[in-house]
């Protein structure tokens, strides 16, 4: 196709209430391009922080890797203030009229942080390069990858695709970012993954897995210099002593606080509890459902797990009450997510519902796993589940092999999922809905010819009454046992300044939220 034959892209809808939010780190930019970065900010992480987040090829499918991902590198497309996908390397994009064509035109002077030119090729390189989870959709749907000129690359689909931008130009997928191909050839896989070399923000300066990683501004970076010189960010998956650091000082930010832990921050007048407002939910899977000699393969016993929840109570006691009970496993800032209510809280049907499926006394229904670290929620709900008759054993799991089981899905019992990617409808639904999808232990054919159809729907209502429809089914079947939307709860210490607060949960990328120190 010729150039002449593409027109400009129409852009998503920029309100911020409706735009996806990370819960990972907030990074933050000058106003003067010439104002040197200063200072150091801790950042208390729940999580491991591994070595394979430090590649976009091999990062778990997952929001929180984003927290380094979009600090040492770039995209050319990505969420950026006010807007749900902007352009970043990319100065311009386009899309054929036909929906086949994707052009994009790399904006001048962009350099990695070894100052080699970012180019079409090294595009073309890290999207071939991309194994993550998104990597068999890509396959299925983009033919290939023209590099038109240095400056110019082309991405051929073989139809259309409306979801294309979302899972290339979103948190959806890591393989939009981009990394140098010249470098990664020079000191191969292993030497990447020791110093990556990327064109964010912050470049890569030491990494001891299980314990920190340290990053640097990058003055010279194109939108504008950060404004604090060093990110040290640390493992530190005990929420007390996350919080016990903050309150020391020897940490600037405490991530994913809940119960006792938040309410600690709370109470105490020196610290700041900021709740996100992003793509985030928490919900029950039921993996054995797809078993016909289950339990949970009634769809009245999946129906009473439903009802035995009291949402608000839960929300209460790990939430603070900030995080909406729902319906549905679609975060209600996603675009095309169908707008629920929680589900109701009635422990008498939910009785009744187990009698009539043949389990007066309720039943033994295993192991219950949550998503590390994420335990108050489940031990809310497992306590419901309880007093219904729903009897389970809470396992905990190391997070990375709860990830790892899930994907290979090895799970059985009962499991709590906490997700956080963006991205719109159909990349949940691909994810967790599809039966084919990478989380998916089971679906249907209907729902699987919907998500088809849908795919390839180029206009935005009909599509939306597919997605609709899709997510409704899945409250009709009761597939899942949704929670609520998930606020992470963050502490912030004193030396992070005032204002910078006020946006911390509005802005929908990491890598653009506002840190400052006072």
């Amino acid at each position: 196709m010729h150039a002449t034959g593409v027109v400009s892209v129409r852009r998503g809808r920029s309100l911020l209430a409706a735009l996806p939010l990370t819960f990972v780190i907030a990074l933050g930019f000058t106003t003067s391009a010439t104002a040197e970065p200063a200072g150091d900010v801790i950042i208390a992480w729940h999580v491991t922080l591994a070595s394979s987040w430090l590649d976009p090829a091999t990062a778990p499918p997952q929001i929180t890797p984003f927290a380094v991902l979009y600090a040492l590198h770039d995209a050319l497309i990505r969420p950026l203030p006010g807007q749900r996908i902007g352009a970043s390397l990319a100065e311009s994009w386009k899309e054929s009229p036909d929906g086949l064509v994707y052009e994009f035109k790399i904006r001048k002077g962009v350099k990695f942080h070894n100052g080699d030119p970012v180019t079409a090729d090294d595009v073309k390189f890290s999207y071939e390069r991309y194994k993550g989870a998104g990597a068999k959709e890509f396959q299925e749907r983009v033919a290939r990858v023209e590099v038109v000129d240095p400056t110019v690359v082309r991405f051929h689909l073989k139809a259309p695709w409306p979801d294309f931008l979302t899972f290339y130009g979103t948190s959806a997928t890591a393989a939009g970012l981009v990394v140098p191909k010249k470098y990664i050839t020079q000191v191969g896989e292993d030497g990447f993954r020791k110093h990556p070399i990327g064109a964010g923000p912050f470049k890569f300066v030491s990494h001891q897995p299980g314990v920190e990683l340290i990053l640097e501004a990058v003055p010279t970076y194109w939108r504008h210099a950060p404004y604090v010189k060093r990110l040290i960010m640390k493992s530190v998956p005990e929420g007390t002593t996350r919080v016990a650091m903050l309150k020391k000082g020897e940490a600037d930010i405490a991530y994913a606080l809940d119960g006792e832990d938040a309410e600690n921050v709370r109470r105490d007048p020196r610290l700041k509890l900021v709740p996100s407002k992003h793509a985030s939910i928490y919900w029950i899977d039921m993996p054995e459902q797809w078993d016909p000699k289950s339990p949970w393969a009634d769809k009245r016993v999946r129906q009473a797990a439903i009802l035995a929840l009291d949402r608000k109570a839960i929300n209460d006691v790990a939430c603070l009450g900030y995080c909406p009970p729902t319906s549905i496993i679609v975060p209600r800032v996603m675009e095309f997510a169908l707008q629920t209510e929680g589900a109701p809280y009635d422990p008498a049907k939910a009785k009744q519902l187990l009698a009539e499926a043949g389990y007066p006394k309720g039943f033994e229904a295993g192991d219950f796993t949550p998503t590390p670290p994420f335990i108050t929620v489940a031990e809310a709900a497992a306590n419901f589940l309880t007093s219904v008759g729903i009897r389970t054993k809470l396992r905990s799991m190391e997070r990375a092999t709860f990830l790892s089981a899930w994907r290979e899905k090895k799970l059985r019992g009962i499991f709590m999922a906490a997700v956080g990617n963006s991205g719109n409808a159909a990349s949940r639904v691909e994810s967790f809905i599809y039966s084919k999808g990478s989380y998916a232990y089971g679906g249907y054919p209907d729902l699987d010819d919907l998500f088809q159809q849908q795919a390839r729907e180029r206009d935005v209502k009909r599509r939306e009454a597919m997605l609709h429809k899709i997510q409704q089914v899945t409250i009709d079947r009761a597939m899942f046992i949704p929670i609520m939307d998930y606020r992470t709860l963050r502490g912030v210490g004193p030396r992070i300044a005032e204002h910078a607060l006020d946006t911390l949960h509005l802005v929908p990328s990491p890598a653009h939220e506002e840190i400052k120190l006072k």
